[in-house]
């Protein structure tokens, strides 16, 4: 069934780079500059994946919209004005560094206003019933981004931002953030952490980065106590892994909670060939993921759902990942067939593997207590 979905996208949040590198490491000594940025959050996936949708029709489809910039307002329910200062300081200087992996280039503050704008636009779109769901093309990240911290290529915390203008805007009670990023959501996690009114989960590869995030045992403090879950998935877990987690503790977790609003930091990361990450999920992974969410959206919330960019930098695959995600968002299917399929199908893990990763999923369910509420 087709539905009304909206697209948010801007030409300057792809204009965003921190220097030379080599996926992470800056060049110099024995490191050869790259033949083009070499920074592993280029643009180049986010732009292909838009190119990919106009060539096949699929933006056709959408709602194409750009949004204002994040207001000051809007950031200072996230973050303290000293770190906006000291973030824009940086930026006008055109280069500086705001936390680990967070390289501050000309221009990245507005760009990350943008950005987070895209996100805050994306959220009031479906809440006002402009539109059923929407999935706004954010960049730079935000969902390692702590209220007073950059890390990991992110400078603005998107999605809480835009959950917390939701709030002041529509007095929503209960929002839930499902990120399904292969690093662990830890900036998201953070800024929550001692609340219930926003339920955050994450799956994710464990150990990957942050190394010192994302354990099980992380379930929130004070009154967010039981409202912070962890879904760590061993490297090399593929497809099965991502619908197990899915079925046994995302949707039971939201359905005990019952958000009104449900927002997915959506990283493509975990694929089968990105350069950042050891997992084996594929473009179908992301599809059956997105129907998921949607369905449970959908009983649960009026449908309202937003998911918003975050990781995946394999250039050459993620446009197919996005691609499914977007086409499930839609309820739309185009001809575009993805030609890495076979290839990361026949890689999935062995019998023994997915026996033993349904175990450790199962002994999360237990652990977290799913049965007896959130």
């Amino acid at each position: 069934m087709s539905r009304r979905t909206g697209f948010f996208f801007d030409e300057r949040c792809f204009w965003h780079a921190a220097g030379l590198h080599v996926l992470v490491l800056p060049v110099g000594g024995w490191l050869q500059p790259p033949a083009g940025s070499g920074h592993a959050e280029s643009a180049e996936s986010k732009r292909r994946l838009k190119s990919l949708m106009d060539v096949s029709g699929l933006s056709d489809k959408l709602k194409l919209s750009s949004a204002p910039m994040a207001s000051e307002e809007d950031l200072l329910r996230v973050h303290p004005a000293d770190y906006l200062a000291r973030f824009k300081a940086m930026s006008d200087a055109g280069h500086g560094e705001l936390g680990e992996e967070a390289m501050v280039g000309p221009g990245t503050y507005e760009i990350a206003r943008q950005s987070a704008g895209l996100a805050i636009a994306a959220v009031e779109a479906v809440l006002s019933g402009e539109l059923d769901n929407a999935y706004a093309l954010s960049r730079p990240p935000g969902h390692h981004c702590l209220a007073d911290r950059g890390m990991g290529f992110c400078y603005l915390a998107n999605i809480a931002v835009a959950v917390e203008a939701a709030k002041a805007r529509h007095g929503l009670k209960r929002v839930a953030v499902l990120d399904w990023d292969v690093h662990h959501g830890n900036g998201t996690q953070s800024i929550f952490y001692g609340r219930d009114d926003v339920l955050t989960l994450s799956i994710h590869q464990a150990n990957c980065f942050p190394t010192d995030s994302g354990y099980v045992e992380e379930r929130g403090e004070g009154a967010g106590l039981g409202f912070n879950l962890n879904v760590p998935l061993y490297p090399g877990s593929g497809d099965d892994a991502y619908r197990q987690a899915m079925e046994r503790v995302i949707v039971p977790a939201l359905e005990q909670f019952q958000p009104e609003l449900i927002v997915v930091a959506c990283g493509f990361d975990a694929n089968g060939v990105d350069p950042l990450a050891r997992m084996l999920a594929h473009s179908e992974t992301f599809r059956a993921m997105t129907r998921s969410i949607r369905e449970a959206a959908e009983r649960l919330c009026k449908g309202r759902l937003v998911l918003v960019h975050e990781g995946g930098y394999a250039e050459s695959y993620v446009p197919f990942c996005g691609h499914a995600v977007i086409e499930e968002l839609a309820g739309v299917r185009t001809e575009v067939t993805d030609p890495f399929l076979p290839m990361l199908e026949g890689q999935q893990p062995d019998a023994d593997f997915r026996a033993f990763q349904r175990g450790a999923i199962e002994r999360m369910v237990e652990e977290l207590g799913l049965a007896n509420g959130v």
